[in-house]
Order: structure tokens, then C-alpha cells, then sequence
């Protein structure tokens, strides 16, 4: 593989990490801003599409980096989940794709994102510590 293009999906992987960790601060400590943001997924055309053909990169960074990550085998079936997932998505009416988030949100009361940060924490670290 070319270099330019391993090194381009190395910090789009380490970056994603970054993003999964701050995430994680998000929820511990503005819970209600995370649930906010829960809300918009798939809410407009905009934020819909630019969401899912960023996760599709993400996932192609995946799949090109993992067999120089420390763990080949995790980053290459999230990078194919993650590609897959983003494709269904693609096929997804935008509408039932924010219809869900808004039920996801409901449902994840602000106290439950502080509870889950710790995982986003554990990902994020877990994704920067491979790509390391």
C-alpha cells in the first residue's frame, strides 16, 4: 500500500480516538449536551450524510491501517462493521434514522451517559494506543 495513503488512515484512525475519548468527556461531564447531540443524528440531509461518509472513511482508515496496528484482527472487523453499518445507513430513509436517535435519546437519560463515559474513555484509549 502506498505510504501517503497508510499514513492519511494512521491519523484519521488516531484521530478518531481523540474524537471517541472527547466524547467521553462530553458525557461525564455535559450529559445533556451529549443527549442533545444524540437528538441530531440524521436530522437534516446535511448532518445525516456528512455523518455517515465520515464514519465510512473512518472505517476505510481502519481496514487500511490494521495490519500495522497492534491489534490487526479488532481493527479490521470494526473497520468492516463500521464500513458495512455505513452502507446499510446509506440505504436508510433519513427520517427513520433520526426517528431512532430521537428514541435513543429518550430512552438515555443524562445520568446514563455519565455512566457509559468510562467506556467511551476505555475505546478511545484503546484505538490511540494501537495506532501508537
Amino acid at each position: 500500500m502506498d505510504a501517503i495513503i497508510l499514513t492519511i488512515a494512521k491519523y484519521i484512525v488516531f484521530l478518531f480516538g481523540i474524537f471517541i475519548f472527547l466524547v467521553g468527556l462530553l458525557m461525564l461531564l455535559t450529559p445533556k449536551k451529549a443527549r442533545k447531540t444524540l437528538q441530531l443524528a440524521g436530522s437534516t440531509n446535511v448532518i445525516n450524510y456528512t455523518e455517515i461518509t465520515i464514519r465510512f472513511i473512518i472505517a476505510l482508515a481502519l481496514i487500511f491501517y490494521a495490519d500495522f496496528s497492534k491489534i490487526p484482527e479488532a481493527f479490521s472487523i470494526l473497520g468492516w462493521f463500521m464500513l458495512v453499518t455505513s452502507l446499510i445507513l446509506y440505504g436508510v430513509p433519513r427520517k427513520l434514522h433520526h426517528q431512532f436517535s430521537l428514541k435513543s435519546a429518550e430512552k438515555l437519560k443524562p445520568l446514563y451517559f455519565k455512566w457509559i463515559s468510562p467506556f467511551a474513555f476505555a475505546f478511545g484509549s484503546f484505538i490511540i494506543y494501537n495506532t501508537l
